[in-house]
Formats: structure tokens, sequence, C-alpha cells
């Protein structure tokens, strides 16, 4: 035996019948009655007799390992260690008379005198029995509470001088009365509510009549800890003893209750289940009657669909666990529809399943020139990899992204590669995704969790090589979610995406022969990591003979047939479309020339419809009846009127416009502001300008009165349009210029580039879109930094066609380029000539390069 304890567990508030309950086990019938007999309860006045009896000055004392004992409560313990049966052997032979102390630690086998609690319970052995297996129980039970001063023996067992513990009797009366019923029919209500006390202890504790006893008894039988009950056994006021007993009971009365809801709430939730399964099977009965499905035919009908597709093998080991596992799984549990679910996804996707490529080179081209006019540059490398393809089969599939303005025709492109190579198209828009989950899938343990947008597509395809467009890359969102663009890192990624994972598959999955595809109108804001990973590709915005041969055989065939129309009832002209391209329109791509071309079929379709008329043929004249007053006009011509204006070219992710760079002087102490929502590039570009024309105001022949006592004001007109960029400078040098010398900037000129400190002027971006925005707005003459030259060449000749370039390396020949020679006379202008030299007498061309330096 391990040491001195109860013969089992304590049941709250009963363990003196558990224990018998343990014990009759153990004994034979007439040993076990003995034993019931030697057991009394205590009256009031045995029990004042019992405690007041004399203590002993020395008692041998025998520790208990996991309870505490309380005078008058009978309690059976084991008795194990060797000291221990020397000692019950002892007294048992002499005055029955032992001093109980609980043992500070529980694990500790043979504890010292100062791992023992000082306070302890004085016993009378009544019973002492040998069990059937050769150990030896007794029988105790509590007389009166001693503390110990001193240990005087230590071996062969523990022997203390002690003395009373000195107890109090502080409630008396009514008071006491009171407090005793509540005591007791706490306890009852406490009994009643447990399954594991048996009802006789209801009646026990109604027929003790001793206070201190009932205490006594009921702190024996609480499920508190040891520490707690030793804490009990010391307190020396009835009172402070029967409020803490009354707090426990009431702690206990708490959990009973909340139990008891919760057991409630299980056995009706069981009865619902139980009724549940009943009715399912009456209604599988009836279905199999009628010749329906059951459960089990849609889990074979599952399997049967498994066996005529092939899967990898890794696929192929969880399908067959998760199929096995639906079997064995009941209709009506939780589980079973996510189950269900999950198997019926492994089951529909195409895992190795893939459509055949055609490689017809002519075909493919002929399909891609079919659907677009123009954009070589995009044809030119889809042709390219369906040659490599056709000459080695395990090519991977390249990862493409077409940018551009919009309406230039990214997505159909996407929707053509698709038929030219005679691939599934599936296409999804990424733009302000702002989950993470929406790429990868969402883990199974969610209600109503899905795999991601990928698989999903994949699934829709039907086939594991589809064409995949992901739509507006450049507007990804992110936010606490996660980002999905760290997602898109390992689906665009060839060296990757063959072992996709996604959250609720949980299984890889191959898209190495998918061909991804993606839009965006600015790369700026895609990270770069993603834009790595892309083979990126611009399209350009249209000229107008691209506009107008897109329109004659795209946009006016396609809105004659969604307006019920046929090609002999409506035929528009080609001075008609470049009317609506120059006047209706301002974009790079084409949406808005084929709503104003929608606009006028539907205009013909409801005069046809009416009878009023049988076809129509619009002319150029035509157009303002049906659109409406022209809506677009080149005003360069009437901005540059002035000094002070010049007109610049921009590029924005919607393709490129023209500027206007506007300068004004007013009297002053030479400040410099700049409006119109500049960025910092733009401002310090204004900045270089100003500081380049004052190192030159004496070759200009600019007094310095024009900068020590005339404010200059810079300001770039659309003020609620941020603008930034370094490829205004040399416009902002002009219109500078133009108000400081009076001459007006040519009307017919635009310019773009760069400008340095030194009188440099470096490359910039956007020249295509600059060159058709100035063609647009009727520019004659554009100049360019001279590094640009290599894009114009890059330009076709037809769009260039009627516009004269100039290149500059550096800023002095800028001025003579873009002014016109006669100054202008404003009277509200005069700058005082202060310079010491007017302008006449020529630099020496040292001294201009100083100049310039500084």
């Amino acid at each position: 035996m391990p040491g001195e304890e109860l013969l089992t567990q304590s049941i709250i508030y009963m363990p003196l019948f558990s224990d018998l309950k343990a014990l009759k086990k153990k004994l034979s019938e007439d040993e076990f009655d003995d034993f019931e007999q030697a057991i009394p309860l205590l009256s009031e006045e045995e029990e004042k007799r019992m405690t007041e009896s004399d203590i002993p000055d020395q008692l041998p004392i025998l520790p208990l390992k996991n309870t505490v004992l309380y005078p008058g409560v009978v309690i059976p313990i084991t008795v194990g260690r060797d000291r221990s049966l020397e000692l019950v052997k002892k007294a048992y032979e002499t005055d029955k008379i032992i001093g109980i102390v609980t043992q500070k630690n529980q694990d500790q086998e043979d504890p010292a005198p100062d791992e023992l609690y000082h306070v302890g319970t004085v016993a009378q052995i009544l019973k002492l029995i040998k069990m059937p297996d050769g150990s030896k129980s007794i029988v105790i039970q509590g007389k009166s509470v001693f503390e110990i001063d001193e240990f005087t023996h230590y071996d062969p067992y523990y022997i203390a001088r002690v003395r009373p513990f000195i107890y109090s009797q502080d409630v008396s009366g009514v008071e006491l009365d009171a407090a005793l019923r509540s005591i007791k029919e706490t306890a009852i209500q406490i009994v009643n509510l447990s399954p594991n006390i048996p009802s006789e202890a209801g009646i026990a504790i109604n027929n003790i009549s001793s206070p201190t006893f009932l205490l006594n008894f009921i702190s024996s039988n609480l499920n508190i800890s040891l520490d707690e009950k030793q804490t009990l056994l010391e307190i020396k006021t009835f009172s402070e003893k029967m409020e803490k007993v009354m707090n426990y009971l009431k702690k206990e009365m708490q959990v009973l209750n909340l139990s008891e809801e919760i057991r409630s709430k299980v056995k009706t939730d069981i009865d619902k289940q139980q009724k549940d399964f009943y009715l399912r099977q009456q209604l599988k009965a009836i279905q199999e009657e009628l010749g329906e499905d059951s459960e089990l035919e849609d889990v074979n009908k599952l399997r049967a669909k498994a066996k005529e597709k092939s899967f990898p093998e890794h696929v192929q080991k969880v399908l067959d666990k998760e199929l096995d596992r639906l079997e064995r799984t009941p209709a009506n549990a939780p589980n079973h529809g996510v189950i269900y679910n999950y198997v019926e996804w492994l089951v529909d996707l195409p895992w190795n399943h893939f459509s055949k490529d055609k490689l017809d080179l002519k075909r493919a081209r002929k399909i891609l020139d079919e659907d677009h006019y123009g954009l070589e540059k995009v044809k030119k490398r889809i042709i390219e990899y369906l040659a490599v393809l056709k000459l080695k089969k395990d090519m991977k599939a390249p990862i493409l992204c077409f940018y551009g303005p919009p309406g230039v025709g990214k997505t159909s492109l996407g929707r053509s590669i698709a038929r030219a190579m005679d691939r599934e198209f599936q296409r999804f828009s990424v733009g302000g995704l702002q989950d993470e989950a929406e790429i990868r899938g969402h883990r199974r343990t969610y209600i109503g969790a899905l795999p991601g947008r990928i698989v999903q597509s994949i699934k829709k395809a039907g086939t594991s090589n589809p064409l995949m467009m992901l739509d507006e890359i450049d507007k990804v969102g992110m936010n606490f979610r996660g980002d999905p663009t760290s997602a898109l890192l390992e689906v665009l990624d060839p060296e990757q995406n063959h072992t996709f994972y996604d959250n609720y598959l949980e299984v890889e999955y191959d898209l190495s022969k998918v061909l991804f595809i993606a839009t965006a109108n600015n790369t700026d804001t895609i990270p770069p990591a993603l834009r790595d990973r892309m083979e990126m590709i611009y399209l350009s915005g249209y000229t107008l003979e691209e506009k107008l041969q897109i329109a004659k055989k795209y946009l006016v065939p396609k809105q004659i047939q969604e307006n019920g129309l046929d090609k002999s009832q409506f035929r528009l002209s080609d001075k008609a479309i470049e009317k609506v391209i120059d006047g209706y329109t301002r974009e790079s791509g084409v949406r808005n020339l084929e709503r104003e071309i929608g606009s006028l079929a539907r205009a013909i379709a409801s005069k046809v419809a009416a009878d009023e008329i049988k076809k129509a043929s619009i002319g150029a004249k035509d157009i303002e009846k049906h659109l409406g007053k022209r809506k677009f006009f080149s005003d360069v011509a009437e901005r540059t009127t002035v000094p002070g204006v010049s007109t610049g070219l921009a590029w924005t992710p919607y393709g490129g416009d023209i500027l206007f760079i506007e300068a004004s002087v007013s009297r002053g102490s030479g400040k410099l502001s700049i409006t119109g929502q500049l960025g910092d590039v733009m401002k310090e570009s204004a900045m270089l300008a100003l500081s380049y024309l004052k190192s030159r105001s004496i070759e200009l022949s600019i007094p310095d009165s024009a900068f020590n006592e005339w404010d200059l004001h810079i300001h770039v007109p659309a003020g609620s349009v941020p603008k930034d960029g370094p490829s205004a400078g040399l416009s902002l040098l002009a219109a500078i210029s133009s108000i400081f010398t009076q001459r007006k900037v040519k009307s017919t000129v635009a310019m773009t580039g760069e400008i340095t400190l030194r009188g440099s002027v470096l490359p910039v971006g956007g020249i295509k879109e600059k060159t058709l925005a100035a063609k647009r707005a009727g520019i004659k003459t554009v100049t360019l930094p001279s590094r640009n030259e290599k894009d114009v060449e890059e330009i076709e000749q037809d769009v260039i066609r009627g516009i004269d370039f100039h290149y500059l390396d550096r800023m002095e020949p800028l001025l003579d380029l873009v002014l016109e020679k006669d100054a202008v006379t404003d009277p509200q202008i005069k700058f005082a000539n202060k310079t010491k030299n007017s302008g006449k007498e020529k630099i020496p061309e040292k001294s201009r390069e100083s100049i310039s330096a500084n």
C-alpha cells in the first residue's frame, strides 16, 4: 500500500456511504455487519462529552495522505507504511487512542515532522480489519482537536507532546437554530440534485442534532482541497467556521444547478438526435421502396464517378480515405455535409485532364487578326509561344501581363488568344480583393468554406490547362485579412505553381500548364516581387487611323447586330467615324467610341422600328443631329495667344494628354508661387527652370529687376487632378521664359523632357501616348529629348505623319524653337533695366558656361 489514505475517493457529502459500499465488496457479510454496527451517529450530548474528554500529554502520530479527520466523523483508512503498521498494532492492543494529522505533500512517502500540519484530531480506533489481500484497514472516529508542541520520539513511529486546541462556541439561541436550518436545507438540496449521493444521506443530515458535529460532518465531505479542509479544522470560532461552510455549500449549489442544466440540455439534444435517426431510417426505407437514391447510393455514385477519372497518386489516397469516412458517417452527423462537399470537389476537378492545343500557327495568326486590329507586338509573342510549344511539347506556360490604358483590348485579347489555341477561357477580376482566402481558399473548419477562385475557375473550365485571365491585377487590395498579392506570388511563378496548395483541398494542384494572363492599367501599384514574375507587354493607345479601322471592322458590325439591324439598314461613312473620334471622344482606347456608335445605331433602330425610315446612311454632317454638339475642341491655339502659356505632353495610366503650363508675374519681391496640385518632382522642375533662366538672363535681355521686384506664379490647370513627374521640365522652362521675355509660345508646338541645373535634357517615357495626344490636339511640332528618338522610330509612320520632331540634348536651343521672335508689349508689365549689359554685346563663351554652372 502507498500509505494511509481513504479506501475510496470521497464523493461529495457522503464518503461514509460510498466507503461502506466499497468496503462491503472487500469483507464477508458477517464482518461487514459487525463493522456497520460499530459506527455511531453522535447526539449533541455524546459529541460534547467526547470533545471534553481529556487529551493525553503525548500521542502517537499517524500521518494521513488525502483527507482531514474531524471530531465525531468516522472514516475507514488503509494502513501501508511499516511505522504506521507498528503504531496501529501497539495502539489497538492498548487504549486505541492515536493522533491523526494530515501531511502537506500527498506524494511524500515518509514525511518529516516539518512536513506535517501541527493541528490534528485525536482519534479512537473502532475496528481493525485484515483484508483478504493481506493488507490492514482500520476504522477511526475523531474525538477532539489538538495542537502539537513538539515531537519527542521518531522511531519506530512518531510520538508528540500535544495540547488541546481551544474552540469557542460563540453562536447560540435563535441565531444558531436559523443557521443550522439553512445549512441543513442547502445540504439536502445538494443531496437531491447530485446523482452520485444516495438519498439516505439527506436522512442522516436531518438526524444530526449537534451543531458542531453537523459542521464537522459536512466539512469532512466537502469537495474542496486538503488545504481548505485543514483551514476549516484550524478555525477557532463556530461563527467563522459556519460562514465558510455556508459559502462552500452555496458555491457547490451553483455548480450542481449548472450541471443539471447541462445534463438537461444534453438529454434534449440526444432525444432529438434519436428522433432524427428514427425518422431518417424511415425515410431511407421509403426511398428504397420508391427506388430513389439513398445515402449509400450517393456514395456509390461518387465512387463510380471517381473510377471513370484519373487522379494523381497523392490525391487518390486522400479520395479513398474520405470516401470510406463518408460511408461510416451518418447522414445526420454534423460533419456529413462537409465531407460530402469535399469529396465532390475532389471528384469534379479535372486533375489529369488537359485539352489539346491547336498549334497551327497560320490559323492562330488569322484568328488574332480577325479579332483585333494592330497589336503586332502581342500577336508576335503569342505566335512565338505556340511555335516553341509545337517543338517542345512539355513547355511551361508563360505568365504574361498586358498593361496599358483602358479600352485598348487587353481583356478581349485574352479571349482571342484562347480561341486561337483552342483552350478553355476563364476570367475573374482580382481588383478589390482584400482576402488571401479568395485566392487560396478557406479551411474546411469554417462554415460554408470553399476553394479559392483559382481552383473554382479550373473546375468551371473542365481542364487543367485553361487560359486564365486575372483582370485588374494592379487594383488588388490589402488589409488585416491578409495580402492577396502574396498568394499570387505562388500562382504566377512557373517554378512554384506546379505544387499550388489550396487551403480547402489540402492537396497540391498542378497549375504549371495553365496559361495565366494578367491585365493592369498602371504597373506602379503592382508589388515588385509580383511584377518580376510576369512578362510585361505594353498595349499603347490607338491612333486615329487605328480607331477608324477598329470601328469599321469590329464596332459598327457589333452595334448593328446588338441593335437588331442589318448592314443594309445602317451605314456609317469614314468621315462620320472620324468626326465622332475627334469631336466626341478623347481617349486612348475605343470604349467611348463604341458607346457613341451605339447611340447612333439606336437612333436609327428607333426610327426603323417606328416605320419612319427603312435604312439610313450617316455622314459627317448628320453626327450633330444624333449626338448633339461637339464635346471636345482643340484649344491649344486659343490658350497660347498670350505670353506665359506653354503646351506640355503628359502620360497617364489612361493614355497621353496635353498639359498647359501658365505663368504670370506681379509686382513683389521675387517670390515663386506654384499651384495646381503639383507633386514635389514637378515643383523642383519649376525651380530648376527658374534658376536656369536667371543664369541666362543677360543673354535673354532680362533685367535683374524682373527677378527681384516681380513675383512669379506658375499654375497648371485642372487643379483637382494631382500631377507629378519630371517630364514637364521643358514646358515649365518655355512658360517662364515666355512671361519674362514677353514672347508668346508657338501655338502648334508641344514639348516634353526632363531638365537639369546644368542645362541638359534627359529622356522621358510614354512617347507614343504623348505623340498620339499631340496629334489629337492638332499639334504640328513636338520637341523631345534626343535619347527619345529611338522611341519615335518604333511608332508607325501613319501615326506621326504631319508632325515635325525636334530633338534636344541641351536646353539652350529650346527658346528659339518654341518662342515667337517678337515680344508682345504689355503696359502692365515693364521690367526696369538695371543690368550692366543690355544684351546687345556678345558674351564670351567661358563667361556663359560659368553663369550656367552657377
